[in-house]
C-alpha cells in the first residue's frame, strides 16, 4: 500500500542522483505525487509519473491534485 503523496525536503548533503532514485522508487511503488522541496531556491518540483514533472517557484500556486483534491497553496508559504 503506497501513500498518495510523498514530500521530500532537500538537504545540502543530498545529491541529484540520490533524489532522482528516491523519486523513481516512490513512483514505481505506486505513489501518485512526489513533491521535492528545495529550501535554497524556495521552489518545489512535482512528479506525477516517470518523466512527468513541473517546478513551481516561490510566487506560484502549488496544486494538490490528484493526491489532495481541492488543495493548493503558495509555494512561498511552505518556507
Amino acid at each position: 500500500l503506497a501513500p498518495d503523496l510523498v514530500v521530500e525536503v532537500v538537504s545540502p548533503s543530498d545529491t541529484a542522483t540520490a533524489l532522482q532514485t528516491k523519486v523513481e522508487r516512490w513512483l514505481k511503488a505506486g505513489v501518485s505525487v512526489v513533491w521535492v522541496a528545495y529550501p535554497d531556491t524556495r521552489s518545489v518540483a512535482v512528479f506525477q509519473g516517470m518523466g512527468e514533472s513541473h517546478t513551481y517557484g516561490e510566487g506560484d500556486q502549488l496544486p494538490g491534485e490528484p493526491a489532495l483534491p481541492g488543495f493548493s497553496c503558495l509555494v512561498g508559504d511552505l518556507f
